[in-house]
Order: C-alpha cells, then structure tokens, then sequence
C-alpha cells in the first residue's frame, strides 16, 4: 500500500486514522477492516468486516 495514501485515508464512520494490515485497512477505533481490490481501497462501512 503507497505510504501517501494511506496518510490521507480516513476511516468513513468514525473519520480516525487507519492502517495498512494483512492485505486490509484497518480502524482500530472502529474495529472495522475495509478490503483493498486490485490495490484501491474500498473504504464503504456496508463493505468492512468487523474483528
């Protein structure tokens, strides 16, 4: 995941910082992981898991 990016992505739901992890994004305020497809982030609360 490019560094940049992930600097100016925020979480849609609660707008706090996330993180690159295991191939997803991650919230951990949220607890919520958003998939990445073919390297672009989905970053849709409808589309996250839950951990």
């Amino acid at each position: 995941m490019d560094k940049e990016l992930l600097e100016i992505l925020a979480c849609p739901k609660c707008k706090g910082d996330v993180k690159f992890e295991k191939g997803k994004i991650v919230c951990e305020r949220c607890r919520l992981k958003f998939p990445v497809e073919n390297g672009i982030p989905v970053m849709l609360v409808e589309e996250a898991e839950k951990f």
